[in-house]
Formats: structure tokens, C-alpha cells, sequence
């Protein structure tokens, strides 16, 4: 089980929900199914409107998915990643910390998600 804490403005509190790892669910899906109100618009990783800053709750390394091609093209161009940041993660084989919510597969590991 995965525990993450979603932190928000519009939050009250922080808010930590429980997800099964391995059952392929997004973060999107995890926060709509309780109802973190997380903006979305496309659900397909196109708009950018989901980006997130999700941060490991654990000390160890981070399991998170590595972006997607459609997550690079986006976050890059909404100036969330510079082009040298992406290709650090890439050679130190760790995903970054902004990703879209509609993307990012939860994992086996603690998260916090902020937005």
C-alpha cells in the first residue's frame, strides 16, 4: 500500500489517502476516487493543467514512474522542467519532482503531492 498526502491551499488540512500499488492507477484516478479537488482538464497528458510536485516521504530511492514523452513535451514547455534538469534525471536514473497527475502511476512508496 502506498500512503500519499495531498497538500493544497485549498485544502483545510493535508489530506493522506491509501492506494493500492500495482493496481496501475494514476494519481488523477487516486485523487478523484477521494475527491481531492485536483485540476484536470484533458486526462491524457496533453493540457498540463494536473502538474504536480510529488516529494518521497521515505529515505530511500524514489520508485516514480519516469516521465512520459507527452510529460516531458509539457512540463518543459510550461517551464516546470528545463531541458538540463530532465536529462539529469535521466542520468541519475531518478524521476523528477514536477509530473502530471494523469501520468505518474502510483508505486509502492510514500509520496506527498502537492498542488
Amino acid at each position: 500500500m502506498a500512503n500519499i498526502t495531498f497538500s493544497s491551499p485549498r485544502l483545510k488540512k493535508d489530506v493522506t489517502v491509501y492506494a493500492v500499488a500495482g493496481d496501475c492507477s494514476t494519481l488523477l484516478a487516486v485523487a478523484k476516487e477521494h475527491k481531492i479537488p485536483l485540476d484536470f482538464e484533458c486526462e491524457n497528458g496533453e493540457c498540463g493543467s494536473c502538474a504536480v510536485r510529488v516529494s518521497v516521504l521515505e529515505n530511500r530511492q524514489p520508485m516514480g514512474m519516469h516521465l512520459t514523452e507527452k510529460e516531458k513535451t509539457v512540463l518543459r514547455l510550461a517551464g516546470k522542467i528545463s531541458k538540463e534538469e530532465m536529462q539529469q534525471a535521466e542520468v541519475d536514473d531518478l524521476p523528477p519532482p514536477w509530473r502530471l497527475a494523469c501520468q505518474y502511476i502510483v508505486r509502492n512508496e510514500g509520496i506527498l503531492v502537492e498542488f
